[in-house]
Order: structure tokens, then C-alpha cells, then sequence
């Protein structure tokens, strides 16, 4: 990446299914992605338990000596539902405050295959870069052309004007672990002039969460 000023990544985020899926190629692919993360000494943030891809990923970078934090909903817990966490675990009481600690200890986020869950968590970042809540980049592992449905229909929304085209460059691809890392690490967020105005506090609160309450 001669040239090019690299983003100092330290925590990945790493939404994904709690399935493993169809194809073996995704299985194989989040256990790669976790052997990368740890050659590169980054650590992992993740959402808990031991199930389907979060398992795969979250097992190979503490293979590889990598910090793991899995950020797991008290409901979750209950009854062994999801297995052990494959290193630290917070437990949060809601849905919503597992997304936003998330945001907060991360660097950078990264999807692989998964459900409504997993898409779910990955536009939400995607929204609050797009509203300036964070500039951290987003990128999805298109593992076999999983994503080529989704991609399609994000360049769709671009041609029909409710996306725009500097929003669009929010969301990163690559169909590697490497080159996913490298675009993540080289990315330069480009917020939207109007949205960049918009101003975000920390809640009051003796938690100091963060309070997404827009001010005008």
C-alpha cells in the first residue's frame, strides 16, 4: 500500500451468522479471516457465544494470541443458548446497547454471510456513519458472491437517488480477508456536507452510554 496513509486498526468488529451456512467456503473463509486478524495482531470485537461463524472467527483469533470480546445480550445467556464465549465476555440488556458498545470499541467493522441479524447490524453502522455518529469504515467479505445481491441493489438504490454516490463509498467490499483489511485500513471517510453539521452527545447518564439524541 506504498502511498497510501494506512489507518491504524487495532479491534475489528465482526457481525455474522450464528449458522454456519450452506457452502463449507464460508466456514473456512471466517476461520481465515480470523487467522488474518491475528497475524496482524488486530483483536476482535464480536457478538458472543460459540455458534456457526461467530464461533469459527472468534476461535481462530484466539488461536492466533488475539484479544476476543464478545458483547452478548443477558437473554442470550440463559440456558447455555449460544455456548461460551470464546474470551471476554459483557453482558448488555438490550439489543440496541450491544450495538452501540460495539461502535464504541471498535475500529472498524467487517460482515461476513449471515442473517437478518447480521444485515441488520451492518446497515445500522452503515446509517449512523452516513449521519456522521462515527467515520469508522464497513466492509462486507463477499465470500463466493454472497453479497453480490445486497451490493446490487445498494448500486440500485445509487441510480434511483435515494442513495447517494458519496454515501455509497461508506460500504467497502473485497472477496479476501487481506484485501478487506487493507481497504478497510486505507479508507478515508467523506462525510456529507449537510450531515456533518449535525451534533451528537454523550447521555448524562452515570453510564456515559451513548445517547444517538440529534440536536438541532
Amino acid at each position: 500500500m506504498e502511498g497510501v496513509l494506512v489507518r491504524k486498526i487495532k479491534k475489528i468488529c465482526v457481525f455474522c451468522g450464528a449458522n454456519s451456512g450452506k457452502d463449507v467456503a464460508f466456514v473456512n473463509a471466517a476461520f481465515h479471516l480470523g487467522k488474518v486478524l491475528g497475524k496482524r495482531k488486530i483483536d476482535l470485537v464480536y457478538g458472543g457465544g460459540k455458534l456457526g461463524l461467530m464461533g469459527c472467527v472468534s476461535t481462530a483469533v484466539a488461536q492466533h494470541e488475539r484479544q476476543v470480546l464478545g458483547i452478548i445480550p443477558s437473554a442470550f445467556t440463559i440456558n447455555n443458548l449460544v455456548g461460551e464465549t470464546c474470551g471476554k465476555e459483557i453482558k448488555v440488556a438490550t439489543m440496541q446497547e450491544r450495538l452501540v458498545m460495539m461502535m464504541e470499541l471498535s475500529d472498524a467493522f467487517i460482515a461476513l454471510p449471515g442473517g437478518f441479524g447480521t444485515l441488520e447490524e451492518l446497515f445500522q453502522m452503515i446509517s449512523w456513519a452516513q449521519l456522521n455518529i462515527h467515520n469508522k469504515p464497513i466492509g462486507v467479505l463477499n465470500i463466493n458472491g454472497f453479497f453480490n445481491g445486497l451490493l446490487s441493489f445498494v448500486d440500485h438504490a445509487v441510480k434511483q437517488e435515494f442513495i447517494t454516490p458519496r454515501a455509497r463509498k461508506i460500504l467497502i467490499s473485497a472477496t479476501t480477508a487481506d484485501e478487506l483489511v487493507d481497504k478497510l485500513q486505507a479508507f478515508r471517510f467523506e462525510p456529507d456536507p449537510a450531515l456533518s453539521k449535525l451534533k451528537w452527545s454523550p447521555s448524562s447518564s452515570q453510564k456515559e452510554k451513548l445517547d444517538l439524541t440529534l440536536h438541532l
